[in-house]
C-alpha cells in the first residue's frame, strides 16, 4: 500500500477513483498556482506588512493612541479575511470564481487608496481594516480552494508555492513604505502599492480557474452541521488557536523592536522584511514536507518550534539586537506553515466538492481568533506599562495550545503509531 493509500484511507474523504482525477501539475494546474500566487501577493501580503503598518500609524498618522486602540485596524483585517470565507467558500463551490477574483481585486483598490487619503482613526479602520479585509478574502479563499482542485497528492507543496506571494509581498510593500515615504510622502506609497495590486490582480483573473463543475446542492452558507464530526470540529480548534497566535508577532515585532529593543524606526521597520525573508521558504519548503510525511505531522512540529522560539528566544531578547533579528528570521520561517498548511489541513478532511465550504466554515471559526488576538496583545502591553513580556508569553501559550489540538487530530485520524504519514 502506497502513502497516498495510507492517507486517504485514514481520512476516509477521496476514494481511488476520485484520486486519479487530481492532474497533479501540467500546464493548466500550475497556471492556477501561478493566478493564486498573484492573488495572494497582495491580500497576503499585507497581512505580513502589518508590523510595518502598525509601527507607521502609532508613530506618526494615530501618534497618542493605545497600542490595543491602533491594533483595532489590523485586527479586522485579518478578521474579515478569515469571517468573510464563511460566504465566499460555498460560492466558490456553487458558482463562478471570477464572481469572486474581480470584486477583490477592485476592493483592494479602492481600500488603499482610501487609505491613502485617511487621516482620522475610523477612516483608517474603515478603509484597510474593512474593506480591505473583506477583499483579501474574496482574493484567499478562492485560490487556496482552486489549487485544492488540482491537487491533491501535491496539494501541501503547491499551496505552499503560492503562499510564497504573501511572504515576498511583505518585503515588497515594506520596502517601498520605508524607502519612498520620506520622498513621495505616505499618501502615495500607498498609491504605487495599489497600481501593484492592479496588475497582479487582473494576471489573477486571467489564471484562475476550477477544476470541478459548481456544486449547486452544496448551497450558500456555512457548514455549521460540519463541526459535529469529530476530525474535523478538533481541526478547526486547531486552526482557531494556531491563527490566534500567529498574527501576534506578525503585528507586533517592529513596535516590540522600538520600545523595547532600543532600535529607531527605520531598522525596526526593516525586521519586518527580514521576518518575511524565513517566511518565503518557510511557506513553500513544510508544504513540500507535508505531501510526504503528513501535514498534520508537519504542523505539530511547526507548532511546538514556534512556541519554543517565542518562550526560548523571544522572551529573552529584549534590548539585544541580535537575539531580536535571529528571532525574527527563525520565527517568520517556522511560522509560515501556519498561513500555508491549515488550509491543506481542512482539505485533509473534507470532500473536494465541499472544500470551499468547509474552508469557510473553519476560517469564519478561526476569524474570531484573529479578531481578538491583535487588540488582546495590545491591551497586555497597556496594562504592563509598556513591557511586551506579557505578549510574548500569551503569544507564546496559544502556540502550545495550537500543537496539542494538532497532535489531537493527528492522533485521530492515524492512530499512535509515529511512523503514519498524516
Amino acid at each position: 500500500m502506497g502513502r497516498t493509500e495510507s492517507r486517504t484511507e485514514t481520512m476516509g474523504t477521496t476514494s481511488p477513483d476520485e484520486l486519479s482525477d487530481y492532474p497533479e501539475g501540467g500546464l493548466k494546474a500550475w497556471l492556477v498556482v501561478l493566478g493564486a500566487w498573484c492573488a495572494m501577493f497582495s491580500s497576503m501580503g499585507f497581512l505580513n506588512t502589518l508590523a510595518v503598518l502598525q509601527a507607521r500609524l502609532t508613530e506618526h498618522e494615530l501618534k497618542g493612541m493605545s497600542e490595543s486602540t491602533v491594533g483595532w485596524v489590523f485586527s479586522l483585517y485579518p478578521f474579515f479575511l478569515y469571517f468573510c470565507g464563511a460566504q465566499v467558500g460555498p460560492i466558490f463551490d456553487s458558482r463562478g470564481i471570477q464572481w469572486l477574483i474581480a470584486p477583490g481585486i477592485i476592493g483592494t483598490v479602492l481600500a488603499l487608496i482610501f487609505m491613502s487619503f485617511s487621516h482620522e482613526f475610523y477612516q483608517f479602520l474603515l478603509s484597510f481594516g474593512v474593506l480591505g479585509g473583506i477583499s483579501a478574502s474574496l482574493l484567499f479563499n478562492p485560490s487556496v480552494s482552486a489549487i485544492g482542485h488540482w491537487f491533491f497528492k501535491r496539494r501541501a507543496l503547491a499551496t505552499g508555492i503560492a503562499c510564497t506571494a504573501g511572504g515576498i509581498g511583505g518585503i515588497v510593500f515594506p520596502l517601498i513604505i520605508i524607502y519612498l515615504t520620506p520622498r513621495l510622502g505616505f499618501p502615495w506609497s500607498m498609491r504605487i502599492i495599489a497600481l501593484i495590486c492592479a496588475v497582479l490582480g487582473a494576471a489573477a483573473c486571467l489564471l484562475l480557474r476550477k477544476r470541478l463543475p459548481p456544486n449547486v446542492a452544496g448551497g450558500s452558507a456555512i457548514d455549521l452541521k460540519s463541526l459535529r464530526e469529530p476530525k474535523f470540529a478538533m481541526t478547526t480548534l486547531a486552526v482557531f488557536l494556531v491563527e490566534f497566535a500567529v498574527f501576534i508577532p506578525y503585528t507586533y515585532i517592529s513596535s516590540y523592536a522600538i520600545h523595547s529593543g532600543g532600535m529607531d524606526s527605520q531598522t525596526a521597520y526593516l525586521l519586518n522584511i527580514l521576518l518575511n525573508v524565513g517566511a518565503i521558504p518557510g511557506r513553500a519548503l513544510p508544504g513540500y514536507v507535508a505531501d510526504r510525511f503528513g501535514v498534520f505531522n508537519t504542523m505539530c512540529i511547526t507548532a511546538v518550534a514556534c512556541a519554543a522560539i517565542i518562550l526560548g528566544l523571544w522572551s529573552t531578547a529584549s534590548g539585544n539586537s541580535a537575539m531580536i533579528t535571529s528571532f525574527v528570521v527563525l520565527y517568520g520561517f517556522w511560522s509560515g506553515a501556519a498561513i500555508s498548511l491549515t488550509p491543506v489541513c481542512i482539505g485533509q478532511v473534507s470532500k473536494t466538492e465541499d472544500y470551499g465550504k468547509r474552508s469557510g466554515t473553519a476560517f469564519f471559526t478561526a476569524s474570531l481568533g484573529a479578531l481578538a488576538g491583535i487588540p488582546i496583545s495590545g491591551a497586555i502591553v497597556q496594562a504592563n506599562g509598556g513591557s511586551y513580556q506579557g505578549l510574548v508569553f500569551f503569544s507564546g501559550a496559544f502556540y502550545l495550545a495550537a500543537s496539542v489540538a494538532f497532535a489531537c487530530v493527528r492522533v485521530m485520524c492515524g492512530g499512535w503509531g509515529l511512523r503514519m504519514i498524516v
